[in-house]
């Protein structure tokens, strides 16, 4: 095993959590923003999804302050493209996941070999990262 570079993780997990939080308030907007026949299921899937992005932040900050770091107060920048489709909204928030996966697996190349833990948390989080980009691009299918 090699040594935990500490303060690269926490840098990564603060990154992640920002992003999680952007999530929150990305998903919370798109639920209100929602319309159409199917409105309805469309709105609990974003709600879900924002539960999620919360769970995953404080889970995030739960091992950074565990770590000995100091969580961010920041949210990750968002951009408002005022694209309220329902195919824009899912088109968005796959390209958000996408990210999301991207900063996952950073982690796991910054902890790889050095803490079963953190290599154990990523990969879950990869893992079920890579199940909501699979449950968007089924959902865009219909767009297609």
């Amino acid at each position: 095993m090699q040594e935990l570079n500490q303060q690269k993780a926490i840098d990564l997990l603060n990154t992640i959590m920002e992003f999680e939080l952007a999530g929150v308030v990305r998903y919370t907007h798109y639920s209100l923003m929602v319309t159409g026949p199917y409105r309805i299921p469309i709105v609990d899937f974003f709600k879900a999804q924002a539960s999620e992005s919360l769970l995953h932040a404080q889970q995030a900050g739960e091992i950074l302050t565990g770590l000995d770091g100091h969580p961010s107060l920041k949210i990750a920048p968002m951009e408002e493209t005022y694209k309220h489709s329902v195919k824009h909204i899912l088109e968005e928030s796959l390209a958000h996941e996408k990210k999301a996966l991207s900063l996952y697996k950073d982690l796991l190349d910054a902890v790889l070999n050095a803490s079963i833990y953190l290599e154990e948390f990523a990969r879950t989080m990869i893992g079920q990262e890579e199940m909501h980009n699979l449950e968007l691009k089924k959902m865009l299918r219909d767009f297609s």
